[in-house]
């Protein structure tokens, strides 16, 4: 068991309890805000006094990562509701609107990959993406692997050819008069050329469909009689194509076992938890089969046993879910404390009945043991992998607190990084790291004109200049709303909450002694003191300060270095990636300046079509026409353009540094 941080607070928690009596005894959800206002913590309760007493005991006596989210909060608020459906609701509104840090979230920004049929088009594609859903998609899934998705799609292709192409493919052929490779070869049935009507593809469509969503025997018993049809009326040839489909057909089912022989529509999951962290499993089975697997480790946020950890993670999976993806019944190794009210909340959202319980024998119970088992390897997958991982986070932001002599424990980083090529095309980087995570979602990107790229320097002051008057706006223009759940900074026009005026506990940026009193002297010259400054050079991985002359040096097992290294290589790379795209598209534009007739707007729509020098290289002049606004004769004149530069640069070079991972240009 590690332990318990330092309180952020000098008080600690008793600095805000609630007076005695003031807190109601009825159902509600209540949220805990640190100094500067923001959300850290969001739950519900039956009873609000119960469960908040229960903050505010003896902070040795609770579990540390508890312990840290009560002395690093420095409010707490609640909102009575009128029953516990509400209380779940309103809980699951709160943690995805405020995203706060000590709720139980998924930790590796993973996608899982799903079966799309697009069936709001005219001529429905069967694809498989990640990502969120769209409207007007049909979805199967999610899956573990991508690449096992494929393989049943190309399989069930031949017997039921559906349109898989792009708009792009697919308006190509459209336009030629001929299919793709896939007509060729009876893996689509073309409708691109007219070849079945838009009535006869939605029918191969809907028997897709109905085959992915478990109705398969009806459709091996058709192939069979059709193929023994064919073999009576000696039609061999058909009867072969159709023993070929039949064949399609039985490969794909053995990729989905049956393991439920009643048809069962079942999400099982199972967890393998230990003190710091949980591992999750989700087997989705629907018609029987399993349909997809999905799983991930989060931290544990309290020393709630198994039912509390179920609680949490149902709110999570369903409550912002749509009625086609709530399964009728929910297998779980524990019932949540208010099952009933779950079933309510689920069955409301599915429109029928929803049943969560246990599996006591039989098929579903030697299903959820196997779901256990996958569950407890991720766990040790992951514990090789990040070997104490909530530990070392703690220990690393105590070591740059200390070796930098900050007041606080830095749970907020932000990290500058300058790039260029040759003095052209500078960008900056801006990346967020919140208790040792990285949060890309207020990552920020920054265009640095009229400047000559060989100083860094004074592309350092301008960016954290520009960053920290930012700040500044945010809070002056800002407004304190009060409302039912507290004061609030939002934007007065909008009404929304501001993301960046809140300022970090460390700012980092990537070079010596010069970028750091640059950065430090952009911040003195917008009258912001109270902001710690740091620089991390690439050479020996030396600890800048302002105003000292010799750097703090980390021993190189120090779990404080290597954060700073994750956050200084986070920020290079994410500058990188900016300045090569950026780079991409000035490189089109120059090539295509001398091309006649092809002006501003048309170029700007041939890079938004293509996206990078390398793509409008290998396009044929036909592919160049399909571009609206570009005709036959620009098309092959830009070709000609792109084409005639191939060769004349030669091919860039891209090193790694092999001792800390990060891409460095040659």
């Amino acid at each position: 068991m590690p332990p318990a941080p330092p309180p952020r607070s000098p008080r600690g928690p008793l600095s805000y309890r609630p007076a005695p009596g003031s807190i109601p005894t009825q159902p509600g959800v209540y949220r805990f805000r640190d100094p500067r206002g923001r959300v850290v913590y969001v739950g519900k309760a039956k009873n609000l006094r119960a469960r908040l007493s229960s903050y505010f005991q003896d902070v040795g006596n609770l579990h540390p990562r508890t312990a840290t989210m009560v002395t690093t909060a420095a409010s707490v608020e609640w909102t009575v509701v009128k029953t516990e459906v509400e209380a779940l609701q309103l809980e699951y509104s709160w943690i995805k609107e405020y995203d706060p840090r000590f709720n139980v979230k998924y930790r590796d920004d993973k996608s899982y990959p799903w079966l799309a049929v697009t069936v709001g088009e005219e001529f429905p594609r069967v694809m498989v993406g990640r990502g969120a859903k769209r409207k007007g998609t049909r979805y199967f899934g999610p899956y573990s692997h991508a690449w096992a998705i494929r393989e049943t799609v190309d399989l069930l292709l031949r017997v039921f050819p559906m349109r898989s192409c792009s708009k792009g493919v697919f308006k190509r052929s459209s336009q030629i008069g001929r299919p793709c490779l896939l007509g060729y070869i009876d893996k689509c049935s073309a409708p691109c050329v007219g070849s079945v009507t838009a009535e006869e593809h939605r029918a191969i469509v809907d028997d897709f469909c109905d085959f992915m969503a478990g109705h398969t025997s009806a459709f091996v018993k058709r192939i069979e009689k059709e193929m023994y049809a064919a073999s009576d009326a000696l039609d061999f040839e058909k009867a072969a194509r159709l023993r070929d489909d039949l064949g399609a057909l039985n490969k794909a089912l053995e990729k989905q076992a049956v393991v439920l022989g009643d048809g069962t529509d079942a999400d099982v999951i199972a967890l393998a938890e230990d003190p710091l962290e949980v591992a999750v499993q989700i087997f989705y089975v629907r018609g029987g089969r399993i349909r997809g697997q999905r799983g991930w480790v989060a931290d544990r946020v309290d020393e709630g046993d198994t039912a509390k950890l179920v609680d949490d993670f149902i709110l999570q999976l369903y409550a912002g879910a749509g009625p086609d993806e709530i399964p009728r019944e929910i297998l779980v190794p524990a019932l949540p404390p208010d099952v009933a009210t779950y079933e309510t909340l689920l069955g409301d959202l599915r429109g029928s009945k929803v049943s969560i319980r246990i599996p006591q024998r039989g098929d579903k119970r030697t299903l959820q043991e196997t779901v256990k088992q996958n569950a407890a390897q991720a766990l040790a997958l992951h514990k090789t992998k990040r070997a104490s991982d909530l530990t070392t986070r703690n220990r690393a932001l105590e070591e740059i607190q200390e070796s930098l002599g900050l007041d606080e424990v830095p749970l907020r980083i932000e990290c500058y990084d300058v790039s260029h090529l040759q003095g052209s095309e500078i960008v900056a980087s801006m990346v967020v790291f919140e208790d040792g995570l990285a949060r890309k979602s207020e990552y920020r990107r920054f265009l640095i004109k009229g400047q000559d790229g060989s100083d860094d320097v004074r592309a350092m002051h301008e960016v954290i200049t520009r960053r920290f008057r930012r700040l500044l706006d945010e809070q002056a223009t800002s407004t304190e709303q009060v409302t039912e759940s507290g004061p609030m900074l939002v934007d007065p026009e909008t009404g929304r909450p501001r993301k960046f005026a809140y300022a970090p506990g460390l700012v980092v940026v990537d070079g010596g002694a010069p970028q750091v009193a640059a950065a430090q002297r952009a911040l003195e010259e917008l009258g912001i003191v109270d902001i710690p400054v740091c620089g991390l050079a690439k050479r020996l991985e030396e600890v800048w300060l302002p105003d000292q002359e010799d750097p703090v040096i980390l021993a190189r097992s120090s779990e404080g270095l290597y954060l700073l290294q994750r956050v200084r290589d986070e920020a290079h790379r994410f500058a990188i990636t900016h300045h090569r795209s950026r780079r991409s598209k000035s490189m089109v534009e120059s090539l295509l300046d001398g091309v006649p007739g092809l002006g501003e707007v048309r170029r700007k729509t041939l890079l938004k079509h293509f996206g990078s020098l390398k793509k409008l290289r290998a396009a044929t002049v036909d592919e160049i026409a399909m571009v609206p606004g570009i005709g036959e004769r620009t098309a092959s004149a830009i070709k000609e353009a792109v084409a005639q530069e191939t060769g004349k640069t030669g091919p860039s070079i891209v090193s790694v540094n092999t001792a800390t991972g990060e891409i460095e240009e040659g």
